[in-house]
This record gives structure tokens, C-alpha cells and sequence, in this order.
């Protein structure tokens, strides 16, 4: 058992691509830049010198063509992880992924399996142009056949990016971008690791549950924090797994808070904090003591990097909701419920 400390969560990503590659040859690593570069953050950084061109590939930049010929890769035995450079570069491989990959193993009945790892740097927060900071979860989620996960720390990172490349399913594996620097102990024991598609109480808490994923979780535990000042107990959920929702253990918190707040940076309409909010009030109505509440991004294209702080959810706007599902007065709004 190896525990390393201050590992980044790019490092940590970086460092289960590594035992990846080392632990089954079939692995292939495909993307714009992910060679000599390492990848414009520096994830693959390393991995083309010690493994060489042939298993870490530098790729045109078509994303089209880079997810067809994973899903050729895969149609062969290979294990492809594809790199999308930017969350808003996904959609020219939209077609491959929802029309081909998700639906090969069931068109099939179980002949083809397409074991496709597509690595996808997420969301807000690093001041990007137009087309680099996009939260494109929803669409994948809704599509049957593909598992959608996200990681929060380095040390899911680091385990969950290995157990989607073991996968057998086609992963599509959000990345938040704007925590790449988080550090944090990182375990390879991967004995240690919890099924991929289980969610984790980050924080214990009695009076409200605060769900969230990827970006968000960190902000999550700050609100948590803060509520503690305004005597509240709040239970953060990271819910790691999109596709499919891990409800046993969301439900399992809100029959104990009787309230439930859900946030993503996403925005709001047909997004997954309505699916969660429906969801939950289906299966735990008799315990709710407030309707569900989320907090999201707006109805609004992504906008500019000078105004992306007004649309990302942020403390204050978790603090609000939490007010709101208490039916407290909130300083921000003036409201009383």
C-alpha cells in the first residue's frame, strides 16, 4: 500500500492513467496534444516518453474522427481512453458517443462491448473563452448505455479513472478543471476503492442534505461549514455517479434531514438537479418537511469569463437554499418563508 500526500487531483488522474496503462497493454491513451505536451493540463504529462506513441497517441484535431476510431480500437479488444480537450469540444463526437458507443452492447445483444474511457475537463471557473467551460453532463446522463461519473478529490480521482478504464461499459468521465490544483493524500490500495457507481457522505449532518458533484462539492463543504456558525447541520452528498444516481444512499439522507438541496453548475432546466428533486420527492414524500430546492447555473448560454462568477452557484446562493428549505429569513433576499 502506497499513500502519497499533496498529490494534486491532475497528478492523481495522471498517476491512475499510469497504473492503467501498466496494468492491462491493451490500453490506449488518444487526444488533441496529450503526447510531448502532456495535454493542456498537463494530465498525460510524461506518459507518451515511458510508454511510447503507439499506446499514447497524439491525435488531429477532429474529435469526430478521434471517437471513431476509438470505437474501431474497441471493436478489436482494445481498452481506448480519449481525451476531449475542452467540455465544448465534445459535441462534433456527440454522434459517435450517443449513437455508437452508448448503443453497440445492446444492439449486439452482448456481442460487442465497447470499453471507452472519454476524459472530459468540465465546467467553470479558470476564466476560459467561449466554448472552453461548458457542463455538458446532462445530455450524456440522459442517454442510455454510457455511465457518467465525475470525481471532487484527488483521491476519487485517482481511483475512479482506473475503475473506468477496467470498465467494460463506455464511461463518460467528467473532470473538473477548475480543481486540477486541489491537493490531497492520495491511496493506490485499490482494495480501499468504492464501486464506481456508489455515492459518499463527505459530511454528516441532521437538519438539511446538500447534493452535489465534481466542481461543486467543494463548495458544498464550505456551506456546510458556514451553516454550522447559524447552529445547522448540514449532510453533503457527493454523488460521484451520474449514470446511473446511486438514490439508496441520497434517500437513505434525506429521510434523516427531511430536506434536500441540490446543486450543479449546469443550467437548471432538464438538468440533473430536477431529476434528483423529482426523483426523491417520488420516494420520500412522507418525510420531506420542504420541497426540494436547487441551486444551479442560469438559462443562459455560458457567459463571458468577466461575468462567469455571477453565473457559477456559489456559498451565498447554497446558503440561500438551505435557508429556503429551513424556511428561514435569508440576509441575502430578505425573504421570510
Amino acid at each position: 500500500m502506497t499513500v502519497r500526500d499533496g498529490v494534486t487531483l491532475a497528478g492523481a488522474i495522471t498517476s491512475g492513467l499510469r497504473h492503467a496503462l501498466e496494468d492491462d497493454p491493451k490500453v490506449v491513451l488518444m487526444g488533441e496534444d496529450i503526447g510531448k505536451l502532456g495535454g493542456v493540463f498537463r494530465v498525460t504529462d510524461g506518459l507518451q516518453r515511458d510508454f511510447g506513441t503507439d499506446r499514447v497517441m497524439d491525435m488531429p484535431l477532429a474529435e469526430a474522427g478521434i471517437m471513431g476510431t476509438a470505437v474501431g480500437l474497441a471493436y478489436r479488444g482494445y481498452r481506448p481512453v480519449v481525451e476531449i480537450q475542452f467540455d465544448g469540444f465534445i459535441y462534433p463526437a456527440f454522434d459517435q458517443i450517443v449513437a455508437q458507443v452508448a448503443k453497440l452492447h445492446y444492439r449486439s445483444r452482448g456481442t460487442v462491448r465497447m470499453p471507452i474511457t472519454i476524459r472530459v475537463p468540465f465546467g467553470g471557473g479558470i476564466g476560459s473563452v467561449e466554448h472552453h467551460s461548458e457542463s455538458p453532463e446532462a445530455y450524456f446522463a440522459h442517454t442510455s448505455g454510457l455511465r457518467v461519473v465525475s470525481c471532487a478529490n484527488p483521491q476519487d480521482a485517482h481511483w475512479m479513472i482506473r475503475q473506468a478504464v477496467a470498465c467494460d461499459d463506455p464511461v463518460v468521465f467528467f473532470e473538473p478543471k477548475r480543481r486540477y490544483w486541489m491537493k490531497g493524500d492520495v491511496d493506490d490500495d485499490m482494495g480501499m476503492a468504492p464501486s464506481l457507481d456508489r455515492a459518499r457522505i463527505v459530511t454528516a449532518g441532521t437538519d438539511v442534505t446538500l447534493v452535489a458533484y465534481g466542481p461543486l462539492v467543494a463548495t458544498a463543504l464550505d456551506a456546510a461549514l458556514a451553516a454550522q456558525d447559524d447552529g445547522l447541520s448540514v449532510e453533503v452528498v457527493d454523488l460521484r455517479s451520474l449514470s446511473p444516481l446511486d438514490f439508496e444512499t441520497v434517500e437513505a439522507s434525506v429521510r434523516k434531514t427531511g430536506r434536500l438541496v441540490v446543486a450543479h453548475e449546469a443550467q437548471q432546466y432538464g438538468g440533473l438537479g430536477a431529476e434528483i428533486a423529482a426523483s426523491v420527492t417520488e420516494r420520500c414524500f412522507a418525510e420531506l418537511l420542504a420541497p426540494p430546492a436547487r441551486v444551479t447555473g442560469f438559462d443562459t448560454p455560458y457567459p463571458a469569463a468577466r461575468l462567469e462568477d455571477h453565473f457559477l452557484p456559489g456559498l451565498d446562493r447554497m446558503l440561500d437554499a438551505v435557508d429556503r428549505v429551513m424556511g428561514r429569513q435569508n440576509s441575502l433576499t430578505g425573504w421570510t418563508a
